[in-house]
């Protein structure tokens, strides 16, 4: 794909439509420099109904050093001081409560709870009691906190969430964020999103639909907790792009022979249409753009939970994204693997007051081999007694 960068000097106008520059030709055409930049563009973006403005652009500001520290200060003074928390750095925020607590609501096999937003940090090989081997993936909650919640009657979408247009099922919007990161690089209008909770702003949001029943105050810090272990989860995630690419990569076709009279087709499609009507049939495999597409992994088995870090080891290494890319958790919908009354969730989220004991730091499924544990058990014989 390609993008052309117009700077008009007689006029004094300059037109600056992208920055990554791959290749360039210059040519002057009317006393107008035609830069020509070949790149690899992303897909159109598809902002959500909620979005507002959120960087605000970035000057030199010519700060002395102890007006940043002043700066750095009042944000401590704010959102409290400085902390790592679970291996990330954030702030020691306690979200007052504005208004009464919202009364948690009772689960039943029919509630939709709310998921959470992790990054993807790696994949790590796991063994069971039988020494079968499972590739597993690490996903890492990231700061995650309650923002807003938008009740059924209220939340009325453009892009509408059922494919069944005459579905009865009410649900309501709650609006999460994660990675708490300093209020100077965000617009007013971002982080008043924020500022009745008390919360720094976050870099990444995310929009999950849930049942009434399973409300949860806006403030409250969600963890890795939040599933359980044995449970199945499903994960989006964008795909890598991969820009354009032709029929061969994007489809796997096997292409034309290198020999025998072939001509400049070895990686071509070959015929792509056919009949009296001279046209291209809908659906036919054809070169375009590969990647940067959002993508569910379903059914996914949580194996093991890290409560100190609030990472979870999920199964399989596909979940869509490149390692470092932000991830949206849900409880899985397919048939056979949904949750039941044999193995309910915590509902509607983690509480850690509500513990009696503390969690261990290592949570596993009882398939799975601790390495922690014994692998070999063994008696020390006895010495026979010598007969008289």
């Amino acid at each position: 794909m390609s993008k052309i960068l117009l700077s008009a000097f007689n006029s004094g106008k300059h037109f600056l439509l992208n920055s990554k520059i791959l290749s360039e030709n210059n040519k002057v055409i009317n006393g107008i420099n035609l830069i020509q930049i070949r790149t690899h563009l992303p897909l159109r973006i598809r902002y959500p109904f909620w979005f507002l403005q959120k960087e605000r652009a970035t000057y030199y500001e010519n700060l002395t050093k102890k007006n940043r520290e002043f700066l750095q200060d009042v944000i401590e003074e704010t959102f409290g001081p400085a902390i790592t928390l679970h291996g990330i750095p954030t702030h020691d925020v306690k979200s007052p409560l504005l208004s009464q607590p919202f009364v948690r609501g009772k689960w039943n096999i029919k509630s939709q709870r709310c998921g959470l937003i992790g990054r993807k940090i790696g994949i790590y090989p796991m063994w069971t009691k039988t020494g079968e081997r499972i590739v597993t993936t690490l996903i890492q909650i990231v700061d995650n906190h309650v923002i807003k919640y938008i009740p059924p009657e209220e939340f009325d979408p453009i892009r509408k969430p059922y494919n069944n247009i005459g579905s009865k099922k009410k649900l309501g919007c709650l609006l999460v964020g994660a990675e708490s990161t300093d209020p100077q690089k965000f617009t007013k209008e971002y982080c008043g999103l924020f500022f009745k909770q008390g919360l720094m702003p976050k870099n990444k949001l995310g929009r999950f639909l849930i049942s009434p029943e399973a409300v949860i105050q806006p403030g409250t810090p969600l963890y890795v907790n939040h599933f359980r272990v044995g449970q199945y989860v499903d994960v989006r995630g964008q795909t890598i792009q991969r820009g354009f690419q032709g029929v061969m990569k994007r489809w796997g076709f096997h292409g034309m022979p290198a020999t025998h009279g072939v001509t400049k087709t070895h990686r071509r499609p070959g015929c792509i249409g056919m009949g009296r009507d001279k046209s291209v049939q809908p659906g036919k495999k054809m070169p375009g753009h590969v990647g940067y597409r959002y993508r569910m992994a379903r059914g996914l088995k949580v194996l093991r939970i890290n409560t100190k870090y609030n990472v979870m080891y999920v199964t399989g290494r596909a979940i869509p994204g490149d390692t470092g890319s932000i991830v949206y958790i849900y409880d899985t919908n397919v048939t056979h693997k949904l949750l039941n009354h044999h193995n309910p969730p915590v509902f509607p989220t983690f509480y850690p007051e509500d513990l009696e004991e503390p969690l261990p730091e290592d949570q596993f499924t009882p398939e799975l081999f601790n390495f922690s544990d014994p692998s070999i058990m063994y008696e020390v014989p006895v010495a026979p007694k010598k007969k008289k």
